[in-house]
C-alpha cells in the first residue's frame, strides 16, 4: 500500500518527469483501430537530434532461396581488422546474409549523432557498420542492422558516456513490481534508482537481461524510431532487424510514468463508475488499476509494444519499401503474447514485419521441432520464418540436425546465435573451426 502522503497533486508533479500529460488518450477499439499516418517523407526527430540525412541510392534488395544467416554481437564490430575477418569467415562458410549488433545496450556501433559510441569502439572515425556493408556486398552477402529495442543496459558498472540514456534519461527506464513503490518517492536522478535497477537485475539473472526502458514512454518510443530512421536513410542496409521488442517479463512496468499512462488509458475501456471506484483506491495504493484490471494492463503493455512496430513500418517503408524489416522473437507464443506482450503472429499478419525470427533455443531436437512448428504455424508461411538456432548450446551435428529440421518445416531460413560463439568459444577443433564444419556440412562449402 502506498503511503497518504502521496496525493493526486503530489502524484501529479512526479508525473511531469515521467513524460506523462494529464489528459489521456481514448482507446480505439480493435474493429476501429486505423494505422497512425505516415508522413509524405520522414523528417528528423527534433527532440532526439536525428541528422536531416538523404536516402542512400536503393539497391535491389538481395534475396536468395535459402537465408543463411549469424548474428554478428557488437564485441565484433569493434575494429577494421575484427570486421573484415568476420565477413572473409562467414563467407568462407556460405554464410549469405549478416545481422549485425550496431544497437548494443542503446549505444551506437555505427556513426551516429543519437546516441553515444560503443565503450569498445576506441578509433574515433571508424563506422563498423559502413565497413561490414561495403565488404559484404562486395561478395554479394546481405547485410541487416540489428538493433536491440528496449534493453538498455546490462547488469554492470553505468556506461561512460553522461549522454547514454541510462545517465542522461533514467525517467525514460522500466521498473519492475517489486521495485515500483520502494522507488516512488526517490527521484530517478538520485544515484539509488539506477543502482536499485541494476542491482536487481544481478539478482534475477534468469528473469531479466539487465536494464529495459519503458516501452509505454513516449520518448522511449521517438529515441527508437529515430534510430531506425537514421539507419534506414543513411545506409544501403538491406534490413533492419528489431530484438528486445517486447517486456522482459510481466512483472515489469511498474514506473510510476507506466502505471499513469495506464490509469489515463483506461478511462475509455471502463465504466465511469469502476473508473471513478479504482480511481479513489488508487491514492492509497499504486496498484490499484493494474490489480483491478489486469486484463486491461496486459492489453497496455501489448498494444504500446505494437504501437511502436506499427509506427517504424510505416516511416520505414516511405524511405524505402523493400528494406526488410525482421524481429527476433520469443518462440513460444503463449510466452510471447501472455508474459512478454510481444503479439508477433499479428505483426506478420498485419504486414508490420516481413520476417520473423524465433529464437528456438534449446539442445534439444524434439523440443526445437516443436518451437519451429508452432511458429510455421502461426506465421503462416514458411518464407516469413527464419529458424533461430541456438548454436552456443549444441555441439556441431546438434546444429547441423536443427537446420535440417528448418528445412524439413518449411522456413525460408536460419539464423546462427551466434557468429561470435562460433568462431571464439565454439571453435573447438582450430583445425576445423565450428562456422566452417556447419559451412562444410549444410550449406556446400
Amino acid at each position: 500500500m502506498r503511503s497518504a502522503f502521496a496525493p493526486k497533486v503530489a502524484l501529479a508533479l512526479l508525473l511531469l518527469a515521467a513524460g506523462c500529460t494529464l489528459v489521456g488518450p481514448q482507446r480505439p477499439t480493435p474493429s476501429t483501430t486505423q494505422p497512425e499516418a505516415a508522413p509524405s517523407r520522414p523528417l528528423p526527430n527534433e527532440a532526439s537530434g536525428m541528422p536531416d540525412a538523404v536516402g542512400p541510392t536503393v539497391d535491389p534488395v538481395r534475396s536468395f532461396d535459402e537465408v543463411r544467416a549469424v548474428w554478428v554481437v557488437r564485441y565484433t564490430m569493434t575494429s577494421a581488422e575484427a570486421v573484415t575477418e568476420m565477413v572473409e569467415n562467414a563467407e568462407a562458410a556460405g554464410i549469405n546474409t549478416l545481422l549485425v549488433q550496431v544497437r548494443g545496450r542503446a549505444d551506437a556501433f555505427y556513426s551516429s549523432e543519437l546516441e553515444p559510441r560503443g565503450e569498445s569502439v576506441r578509433e574515433p572515425d571508424f563506422d563498423p557498420l559502413e565497413l561490414a556493408i561495403d565488404l559484404a556486398h562486395n561478395r554479394g552477402m546481405a547485410v541487416h542492422a540489428w538493433v536491440n529495442t528496449h534493453l538498455v543496459w546490462g547488469p554492470a558498472e553505468l556506461p561512460e558516456s553522461p549522454d547514454h540514456l541510462v545517465n542522461a534519461h533514467p525517467d525514460w527506464l522500466a521498473v519492475p513490481r517489486d521495485l515500483g513503490q520502494q522507488l516512488l518517492p526517490v527521484d530517478p536522478f538520485d544515484d539509488r534508482f539506477v543502482a536499485a535497477l541494476v542491482q536487481y537485475a544481478r539478482d534475477n539473472p534468469d528473469t531479466v537481461e539487465g536494464v529495459y526502458s519503458s516501452p509505454s514512454h513516449p520518448e522511449v518510443q521517438d529515441r527508437v524510431r529515430a534510430v531506425w530512421l537514421d539507419l534506414a536513410t543513411r545506409y544501403n542496409l538491406d534490413g533492419i532487424h528489431y530484438d528486445y521488442i517486447r517486456f522482459p517479463s510481466g512483472q515489469y512496468d511498474y514506473s510510476i510514468g507506466a502505471l499513469e499512462r495506464f490509469r489515463l488509458w483506461a478511462r475509455a475501456p471502463l465504466t465511469p463508475a469502476r473508473f471513478e471506484q479504482l480511481d479513489d483506491a488508487y491514492l492509497s495504493d499504486l496498484y490499484a488499476f493494474v490489480e483491478g484490471e489486469p486484463t486491461l494492463w496486459a492489453d497496455f503493455r501489448r498494444e504500446n509494444v505494437t504501437r511502436l512496430v506499427r509506427r517504424i513500418h510505416q516511416d520505414v517503408k516511405e524511405i524505402n519499401p523493400r528494406l526488410m524489416i525482421s524481429a527476433a522473437v520469443i518462440a513460444d507464443t503463449d510466452l510471447a503474447y501472455n508474459d512478454r506482450f510481444q503479439e508477433w503472429p499479428a505483426w506478420l499478419r498485419d504486414g508490420l514485419i516481413d520476417i520473423a525470427v524465433p529464437m528456438a533455443y534449446t539442445p534439444d531436437s524434439s523440443r526445437f521441432a516443436s518451437l519451429i512448428q508452432v511458429a510455421a504455424d502461426a506465421a503462416g508461411d514458411g518464407d516469413r520464418l527464419w529458424a533461430g538456432i541456438g548454436a552456443y548450446m549444441n555441439s556441431v551435428d546438434g546444429t547441423l540436425g536443427m537446420i535440417d529440421i528448418a528445412r524439413q518445416g518449411g522456413a525460408g531460413g536460419v539464423v546462427l546465435f551466434s557468429y561470435d560463439w562460433a568462431v571464439g568459444e565454439g571453435i573447438g577443433d582450430p583445425s576445423e573451426p565450428y562456422l566452417q564444419r556447419i559451412g562444410q556440412g549444410r550449406f556446400g562449402r
